[in-house]
């Protein structure tokens, strides 16, 4: 059964895309630490990251780095902070997240609530900087 991520990829589940590639897939969070929470994912289903090729790895590394350079320009901060936990789907993916600090990154923090028209806005303002 796929993953909601391959869901999400093969354009089945609605999702704020912010950029894809042959290999990735970049999109942003459905429930946010902050403004600019985007999602990089293979669009190879694996559920571990470190089980992907060390050439797959290296290339979701650069493709992340781009999203999260144009994620610092659309939404300043001090970094884009970068989780890998993956308990939560089965399916690899980086967490790039625009941080002021450190307690950004803790995901017990409460989640945004924002409105169809938001997320639409933060995509369309990374996308604007890729």
């Amino acid at each position: 059964m796929a993953t909601i991520f391959s869901r999400i990829i093969a354009g089945e589940i609605p999702s704020y895309k912010v950029a894809e590639d042959e290999k990735f897939y970049a999109f942003l969070d459905i429930n946010p630490l902050v403004k600019g929470h985007t999602l990089v994912v293979p669009k190879q289903e694996v559920d571990y990251l470190f089980d992907l090729s060390d050439a797959d790895l290296a290339a979701m590394q650069v493709f992340a780095k781009h999203i999260a350079l144009a994620i610092k320009k659309a939404f300043p901060c001090q970094k884009v902070g970068q989780a890998v936990i993956g308990l939560e789907v089965p399916h690899a993916h980086i967490h790039l997240i625009p941080i002021q600090h450190e307690s950004d990154m803790l995901f017990s923090n409460p989640k945004l609530k924002l409105t169809p028209e938001e997320f639409q806005s933060i995509a369309q303002a990374i996308r604007a900087h890729l």
